[in-house]
């Protein structure tokens, strides 16, 4: 009786986290490429890519210990 939310919440909070997770991938590969087309980038831009790459890496490793499946 207590227990019956928890299917929900957690579908619930899989959607937000998948969700997170794209905004953050798109995110990183801006940042990446901002990057890689800099001809002599500041520190700003470098602290903020690798900032969004940590920030992506730690939500891919969260997904993969919730094991969400990512269906097209």
């Amino acid at each position: 009786m207590f227990f019956q939310r928890t299917g929900k919440l957690r579908r619930e909070f899989d959607e937000k986290l998948l969700l997170q997770f794209s905004h953050l991938k798109k995110d990183w590969l801006d940042d990446k490429s901002l990057l890689d087309r800099s001809f002599d980038p500041s520190e700003e831009v470098i602290c903020a890519a690798k900032l969004s790459e940590a920030k992506y890496f730690f939500l891919f490793k969260e997904a993969k210990q919730r094991k969400i499946k990512i269906l097209k």
